[in-house]
């Protein structure tokens, strides 16, 4: 039973958020008349002590306390003797727990959105650098259109600004006070949870102590938005590692984020990139462990509730990691635009602008067009050229209706500067959705 029973391996790690509970939970029992001021200052002396103690030295692990809470209220004892124990007066390690808990994930979650805060600027700060500088896109990893680097950086700021608006969903619902639900029903003695909310940096005390007790969709919530937020790092980080290869080379990562071969010396491995796609799969099964340790626990507490803490913990750290790693390689890596560029150019990828052309300029139906523009990338695949190297004869003997304006837009320079509709890829919409997306960052 003390091998299985005992959490304070892992939940050592809600000290600070403990003593700070308890803190206020001493100064509200002490305003309301419920201990004396005598003991309320040694308890909070006491605490005080076994705050810089901590700091200091670690938590220590005596398995037969169990967790944090007894670990503290233990010392506590030590300290200042039997006042101590009025420290519990009208709380339980239910309602205590769910506090701290939802302290530690608010902390975590405000770390994320920093973490993402920096993500975002480095994107804002690239694409600006490369509003102009033209690549393929992809679709089914196959050259399918001309973009901008640019462009292609943004779409990943849309990502991440949707999981920071997650994480700022999640804080202002976990926005709560547990703290005065005692067990589960509440407690007869007469609290101020108006000002324990208050001193713990909450908007106000939950409204029913059942559910404040039982309750971990704060963890979820946070869970989930990591989740999500791995999975878009994870597809940027594959962006990188796809890059980075030699077939592709239009990136060099920086060394800090790079490993070598322990027999291979030209190897140049992006690790940091890999580890946050493998990441991702861990942050996930966290929540998904989660999940399953919620799912049909009757009302109110159940030990089971104590597994809550290790995967919300180990996702943190990941998610945390991964940000820091990913803001590092947007922002130091160097993109080599001349061979995006070629890569752009030999792909065919200005065969859509050929068949808009078509439609445009000869009046021809967009499938008829689709039809025509495919005989010219056969010629041009059999002629070795580029759609735009194809003579304006071997163009006609193709369809009598193209003339000479074709050319015009059969340019990568003409395709991207052509897709000029609101979040598009030409460079005067990136330039400004940068400025827009500058104007949102400064909004936070």
């Amino acid at each position: 039973m003390r091998e299985i029973n005992a959490s304070i391996p892992f939940d050592k790690a809600l000290w600070r958020e403990d003593i700070s509970g308890s803190l206020a939970h001493v100064a509200m029992l002490a305003k309301q008349g419920i201990v004396s001021e005598a003991d309320a200052d040694a308890i909070t002396k006491g605490l005080n002590q076994i705050a810089e103690e901590y700091a200091r030295d670690g938590v220590p692990e005596n398995w037969d306390l169990e967790d944090i809470h007894m670990t503290v209220e233990s010392r506590l004892t030590e300290i200042v003797g039997p006042a101590a124990g009025r420290l519990h007066t009208a709380r339980s390690r239910n309602d205590q727990v769910a506090t701290d808990f939802r302290m530690w994930v608010r902390e975590a979650t405000r770390r994320a959105i920093g973490g993402i805060d920096t993500v975002l600027a480095a994107l804002v700060g690239r694409a600006d650098e490369h509003a102009g500088s033209i690549m393929p896109g992809f679709t089914h990893l196959q050259t399918a259109q001309p973009v901008t680097l640019g462009h292609h950086l943004l779409a990943y700021f849309e990502m991440l600004m949707r999981d920071r608006s997650r994480f700022a969903d999640a804080l202002a619902r976990m926005d709560e006070c547990p703290l005065g639900s005692a067990a589960l029903a509440g407690t007869g003695f007469d609290l101020d949870r108006e000002m324990t909310a208050k001193t713990l940096g909450f908007a106000r005390p939950t409204r029913n102590s059942l559910d404040a007790v039982s309750d971990r969709d704060f963890a979820l919530d946070y869970l989930m938005a990591a989740s999500q937020c791995s999975l878009h790092l994870s597809r940027l980080a594959e962006e990188f590692i796809i890059w980075a290869s030699q077939p592709f080379g239009f990136v060099k990562l920086p060394d800090t984020l790079s490993t070598g071969s322990s027999i291979m010396p030209q190897k140049r491995n992006p690790d940091a990139a890999e580890l946050v796609r493998g990441h991702a799969g861990r942050v996930i099964g966290c929540a998904t462990s989660l999940m399953i340790t919620m799912k049909g626990l009757p009302l109110a507490y159940s030990k089971d509730m104590q597994d809550d803490k290790p995967p919300v913990f180990e996702a943190a750290g990941l998610l945390d990691l991964s940000l820091a790693a990913m803001a590092g390689m947007v922002a130091d890596s160097g993109f080599d635009t001349a061979r995006m560029r070629k890569a752009a150019e030999a792909g065919h990828a200005t065969a859509t602008d050929l068949a808009d052309w078509l439609v445009r300029q000869a009046d021809i139906p967009f499938r008829e067009a689709h039809h025509i523009t495919g005989a010219a990338v056969k010629l041009a695949d059999q002629k070795g050229v580029a759609l735009d190297g194809l003579t304006i004869a071997d163009l006609k003997a193709i369809d009598e209706r193209i003339d000479e304006r074709v050319f015009d837009a059969l340019s990568v320079d003409a395709s991207v500067a052509a897709r000029a509709s609101y979040g598009g890829t030409a460079p005067v919409r990136v330039r400004e959705q940068v400025e827009e997306a500058r104007r949102r960052l400064e909004n936070f």
